[in-house]
């Protein structure tokens, strides 16, 4: 903590919450309305706390890494020459002339995904004078804005359902702790969120208007730019959504049935051909190169770098070899850890038993759904919205279930999974007792 902190962030405070007062009757109604403020603040809260658990319990981190031994040298650069500052910014963290004074002092110079964080944070120290926790509650204000984007989204497809929906995609609380701060999961979770409301806007509803199309484009190429992982997960459950939708409207059942497997076939190719294509040039998330980037990445955080997050919080599913086959086999298993563990007799530090508080909450509110809806759930979840948000979590859960191997950083890479996870339980849920509604109105009458 530094004067600069005590000086810039409550002036800052009181111009986001002076703005948060001016737009929110754009973007409200009498019944979301109440949700605004707390929303926004639990994401401030959770950022600045971020900061202190990094700098008092792991005593450094990624998130100074991005900010102090990061984008305040861009700062630096750009206060003693704006030229230099913009040189420094749009070197892509490539060495060469004139560069050694200030890439020798920034830690992910030649990380292409983390620089890609440093800038970003290097454009909020302009306006904050490069204070740590001003910045921070700039990057609380983007999450906000993805959370509330994605909240306004499925509040517009089922209103009934407002309460879990809120809670779902605007107060878990390890989407607010490890997506409000200065770190790249906050960026991408705000990216994933802001991109499925553009195209529920585009795709879904067919209103589509430049803004809509800019703010789609800017958020995949941020996933494109700092997670790609993320977005080949995304595409296949937009095309499925997409088409799943169009078979929707086919009113004769008979039709419906009978064009049904042509149009999921074609939702499934489609959805191959999009990550193929996207992909093809990354040499770590290529088709061809995926399942050995999985083997890797998984035993270096296990192993390697990542047991700094806590001794004893690493866990292992099974060998990985390389292949897509050994990792087909450990599927259920990674998709199980991403969403159901921690168990409690795994816990060894104070983080992993708030991890697997929430993990057993996960749990036990599946399991509740699954014994109250039974069968119907499979009904419920040809659904487009309900199938989109099913697919993509549990596609999620498996990408970084098989790949991480360390409780500590799985509970910071889950959590762009983890509000569509709880979105298809609640509108699951939501369909269930709208049905139950309208049967127990049937037999009155």
């Amino acid at each position: 903590m530094e004067l600069r902190d005590l000086i810039v962030t409550p002036i800052l405070l009181i111009v986001i919450y002076s703005v948060a007062y001016f737009i929110r009757p754009r973007v409200t109604d009498s019944i979301t309305r109440r949700y605004f403020f707390p929303a926004l603040t639990v994401r401030i809260v959770g950022a600045l706390a971020l900061g202190f658990l990094y700098q008092f319990y792991y005593g450094g981190g990624d998130t100074f890494a991005y900010h102090t031994h990061g984008s305040r040298h861009l700062w630096e650069a750009f206060m003693d020459s704006p030229t230099q500052g913009v040189r420094y910014f749009f070197s892509g963290g490539e060495y060469g002339p004139g560069l050694w004074d200030i890439s020798k002092k920034i830690w992910y110079w030649r990380d292409p995904n983390s620089f890609a964080v440093i800038r970003i944070a290097a454009l909020f120290d302009l306006l904050t004078f490069s204070s740590y926790s001003g910045t921070a509650v700039l990057f609380a204000t983007i999450s906000f804005i993805g959370a509330w984007l994605l909240f306004l989204t499925f509040y517009r497809i089922f209103p009934g359902s407002y309460k879990l929906t809120a809670v779902a995609t605007l107060f878990v609380p390890s989407v607010i702790f490890w997506g409000s701060g200065i770190l790249k999961d906050t960026v991408t979770l705000a990216a994933v969120s802001v991109a499925t409301f553009s195209i529920f806007e585009i795709m879904i509803r067919g209103k589509w208007s430049l803004g809509k199309v800019l703010l789609l484009t800017t958020a995949l190429w941020v996933l494109y730019q700092i997670k790609i992982y993320i977005l080949l997960c995304l595409l296949p459950a937009v095309m499925i959504w997409w088409f799943t939708q169009k078979l929707a409207l086919i009113k004769p059942p008979l039709l419906r049935i009978m064009v049904g497997p042509f149009i999921i076939g074609l939702s499934l190719i489609s959805g191959y051909a999009a990550v193929r294509e996207v992909a093809k040039d990354n040499p770590k998330y290529n088709i061809s190169r995926l399942a050995e980037t999985a083997r890797i990445t998984a035993y270096d955080i296990r192993y390697g770098w990542g047991a700094r997050d806590g001794e004893g919080s690493g866990y292992t599913l099974g060998e990985l070899d390389g292949t897509w086959a050994s990792m087909v086999k450990l599927a259920p298993q990674a998709i199980n850890v991403s969403l159901f563990r921690p168990y409690l007799w795994e816990i060894n530090n104070p983080l992993m038993l708030l991890a697997a508080l929430e993990a057993l909450g996960c749990l036990m509110l599946t399991l509740y759904l699954i014994v109250k809806v039974k069968t119907k759930v499979l009904n419920f979840i040809k659904r487009p919205e309900i199938l989109f948000c099913a697919v993509f979590s549990v596609a999620f859960a498996f990408a970084v279930g098989i790949s991480t191997y360390n409780f500590g950083t799985l509970s910071r890479y889950k959590i762009p999974l983890m509000p569509f996870f709880l979105l298809m339980l609640v509108l699951i849920y939501h369909h269930w007792k709208s049905e139950r509604n309208v049967s127990a109105f049937d037999e009155t009458e």
